[in-house]
């Protein structure tokens, strides 16, 4: 039976659009994510909607309020835990919030990042295949489903609507 765990991931873009905060893992050794770079988010709690997690998650991981929110995909993550754990996440940008990040918290240090360069810092393999869809032009929003094994993506399929 499929039961995914449901997510969230968010990448806030700057005020110009020419950057985005990420979030570099590198406070726990036990972290499954130790050394990559990762947008906001986590996992969604029974009692909220897809956006109150991510505004909840994005408040505990960065202290800022998302005020300008927008649905840019969805990702079927079969295999991807680091128990074989399935995800579905929902994939956000963030156009508009208020406060100011933090520059660190329990999973590592935050920082801005070019959206040009993202390319270029370690993250998961599979990321750089729906990154470039996340900061494009085209206005449909991608569903995608990436299947993993041993850490690794193994396809990579998509739609646009």
């Amino acid at each position: 039976m499929y039961r995914p765990i449901l997510g969230t991931l968010g990448f806030v873009l700057s005020k110009d659009g020419t950057k985005t905060l990420l979030v570099h893992r590198n406070a726990r050794k036990d972290d499954a994510h130790l050394g990559k770079y990762n947008g906001l988010g986590g996992k969604m709690l029974a009692d909220e909607d897809i956006v109150s997690c991510l505004k909840r998650e994005i408040k505990e991981e960065a202290g800022i309020d998302c005020l300008d929110i927008l649905l840019r995909g969805t990702i079927n993550w079969t295999g991807f835990g680091p128990d074989g754990e399935d995800w579905l996440g929902f994939i956000f940008i963030v156009t508009k919030f208020k406060g100011e990040p933090y520059k660190e918290n329990e999973e590592g240090t935050l920082a801005w990042h070019r959206v040009d360069q993202l390319e270029n810092l370690p993250m998961w393999e599979g990321d750089r295949f729906f990154l470039p869809m996340l900061f494009d032009q085209d206005s449909r929003t991608f569903h995608g489903y990436m299947p993993y094994d041993n850490g690794r993506p193994q396809s990579w399929t998509f739609s646009r609507i």
